[in-house]
């Protein structure tokens, strides 16, 4: 099988977006022309390939279901998230204005993104679209999620999250920080641990055969109104990856390690005086601005393949 250097270098770019809680894989899909070709293969994974290798034969099967794609796609998604997983760690712990400022701008170009694909906005796509701001602001301000990560909760976070694989908009990373399991999963890859990899990759499987179709239906059969809801839905994070942060209270996690539980968004100048920090305004206004930029880049070498 030969390797699709553009493939791979695009499931690298995949991967790298599901590290971190602002874009998702799936919008770095669909803006650099693959997502199609994508979510087609995945459908076509599916019990009825059983039968096809009986009649067909292997090989067959392996190309109804655009096997050298998928798997050169994923080993660039999955050396990504091997490589950049240490590095968003440490990033998050020693640079955290700058990294939520990257990913502010990457999320503010994934909404511009994703609302120019809806043509029109009737009353069922801004219903939709407030429905999706709505429920992002009542999971990441009202009422944020603090679940301990027991094995149960690691399958079903991954279950849920690799719905950002196939569906643009929808930020794997970002749901796990809804779940409070974006910590401990990074954790689990940066440090090897291979049991809760294993869990969480077993989630993924399994949400990915379960969703894959019904994420399809709605896509072809309410094209719009699910683009608005998606547009909602990042809209309603923006107040998550605020960059500027105060730290109300604490909770201690399964292992005993003190975590955040409510924060407080707060402006440049108000985060100075209530923590006596820099508020780094200049160098979050230029990782914004990359972060922006890295997203227009790949969507220009996008439309340039299409």
């Amino acid at each position: 099988m030969r390797l699709d250097i553009k493939t791979f270098l695009k499931g690298m770019a995949m991967g790298a977006a599901d590290v971190v809680p602002g874009v998702s894989g799936g919008t770095i899909a669909f803006i650099t022309g693959i997502y199609d070709q994508l979510l087609e293969s995945i459908r076509r994974i599916n019990p009825s390939l059983i039968g096809r290798i009986r009649r067909e034969g292997f090989k067959a099967a392996w190309n109804h279901i655009n096997a050298p794609f998928l798997i050169t796609l994923m080993a660039g998604i999955g050396l990504a998230i091997a490589t950049l997983a240490k590095l968003i760690s440490h990033l998050l712990a020693t640079q955290p204005i700058a990294i939520w400022s990257f990913f502010f701008g990457l999320i503010l170009v994934s909404i511009l993104h994703i609302s120019k694909q809806i043509d029109r906005w009737d009353p069922p796509q801004l219903l939709s679209l407030a429905i999706g701001i709505g429920l992002a602001w009542i999971l990441s301000v009202a009422n944020p999620l603090a679940l301990d990560p027991t094995p149960m909760n690691i399958l079903i976070g991954g279950m849920i999250a690799i719905c950002a694989m196939i569906l643009p908009g929808i930020s794997g990373s970002f749901i796990l920080l809804l779940l409070g399991l974006y910590g401990p999963v990074l954790a689990a890859v940066s440090q090897r641990d291979l049991v809760t990899i294993a869990i969480f990759l077993s989630g993924t499987v399994l949400g990915l055969l379960s969703f894959s179709h019904l994420l399809s239906f709605l896509l072809r059969r309410f094209h719009t109104q699910t683009l608005a809801f998606l547009t909602g839905l990042l809209i309603g994070t923006l107040g998550k990856i605020w960059p500027w942060k105060q730290t109300l209270s604490w909770r201690t996690n399964s292992k005993g390690e003190q975590v955040p539980l409510l924060q407080e968004n707060l402006l440049p100048g108000q985060f100075e005086q209530a923590t006596g920090d820099s508020n780094q305004l200049l160098l979050a206004l230029s990782c914004a601005a990359a972060g922006f930029l890295l997203v227009l880049i790949l969507e220009k070498l996008g439309e340039r393949e299409g």
